[in-house]
């Protein structure tokens, strides 16, 4: 099959490459305008087989992305491209608007002249796969409650809006045009290769430079943690399998407080990189004013994919967190450029929309 992957060279995108080129049958295309967090870095496993293949391009550019398509004869696309980071939509939301709305309708433009130009056995096999988030639902109260698949719309920050407007384009674009779609809205995402201003990464970065561990107001915040490779197989079985215009919830069942989270970080370093001063890395836990808008909970019902298509999550959080924290104590050749380079540590989401 003939895969191409937007946005590869990210966090997400990067570990389905990984996966994708894995498997000989398969031809993996990635597309990625190499933004700040854009790293061929965590590619670099795959760079060198013959099945893999890197194209430096935005997918705003269609005249590109259709070259692409039609050169590589593309039977699927699978669609990450996007700016993700909440903190970063409230400091310039202008970015996240070009690039996940405006940026997905161009990229759909250049799939559906594509599509239409296909012979009908090649127009029947194709799909486009967009990738989105469990934010676009909104907040939860702190309940037994989830959300599914028919769950309304209801963005809270600029980043999740961006995303709720691209889902909307690609359904549009299935119900107007008959582009053949599908799509995925997963949890958080951690594990390897995961750019550290998300929490996890930023915690465990920040207390092996014994840096605070910011923590947005109480830490009661909860949300449902996906590792990386999980969410990989997830997202290569829908695009194999997902029915067209079908949406499937992707989730870890993981739930847990933010606060959770990092002592778990800091419990787990205590075993593997005692302070010097003899202390627990949880000293380090400062608590900081909260974000603006921050949602209270975020929560997953995953059964439509376990049901339809037998997935279910491998990792439980507490061994793929013990996996996370190995690889960072080992990979410093991959996060200390950025450390020093890209991204620092520094605070976000604090500034108002100019």
């Amino acid at each position: 099959m003939n895969i191409l992957v937007t946005g590869g060279a990210g966090f997400i995108g990067s570990a389905l490459c990984r996966h994708l080129a894995a498997d000989p049958a398969n031809r993996v295309v990635n597309v990625d305008k190499l933004s700040y967090a854009g790293n061929l870095a965590s590619l670099s496993s795959i760079s060198g087989l013959p099945n893999y293949r890197f194209v430096r391009a935005d997918i705003g550019d269609e005249a590109t992305i259709g070259e692409v398509l039609r050169a590589e004869a593309i039977d699927r696309v699978i669609h990450l491209a996007a700016e993700t980071h909440v903190d970063r939509s409230i400091d310039g939301p202008g970015s996240f608007i070009e690039t996940n709305i405006v940026g997905t309708y161009r990229l759909l433009q250049a799939v559906l002249k594509y599509w239409r130009s296909l012979p009908a056995p090649a127009a029947e096999r194709f799909r486009f796969h967009h990738v989105s988030t469990d934010e676009v639902f909104g907040d939860l109260p702190f309940d037994d409650s989830t959300f599914n698949e028919g769950t309304p719309y209801a963005p809270s920050s600029p980043y999740s809006a961006s995303k709720a407007a691209s889902d909307h384009l690609v359904r549009a674009w299935h119900h107007t045009f008959g582009v053949p779609v599908v799509v995925t809205n997963c949890s958080n995402n951690y594990g390897p290769f995961h750019f550290p201003e998300k929490l996890i990464p930023l915690v465990i970065l920040n207390a092996l430079d014994e840096k605070p561990l910011p923590i947005y107001g109480t830490g009661a915040n909860v949300r449902d943690w996906l590792y990386v490779e999980d969410h990989a197989r997830a997202l290569a079985l829908v695009a194999e399998r997902g029915g067209i215009g079908e949406s499937y919830n992707i989730g870890g069942a993981a739930e847990l407080t933010n606060l959770a989270v990092v002592e778990a970080i800091c419990d787990a370093l205590d075993k593997r990189r005692p302070r010097r001063n003899g202390e627990s890395h949880r000293a380090l836990i400062a608590f900081v004013a909260d974000r603006p808008g921050h949602d209270r909970r975020y929560a997953m019902d995953t059964s439509k994919i376990e049901r339809e298509l037998g997935w279910a999550p491998r990792e439980t959080f507490a061994t793929g967190l013990e996996r996370t924290v190995d690889w960072y104590l080992v990979n410093d050749w991959w996060w200390r450029p950025i450390r020093e380079g890209t991204y620092a540590g520094d605070r976000l989401g604090r500034l108002a929309a100019g």
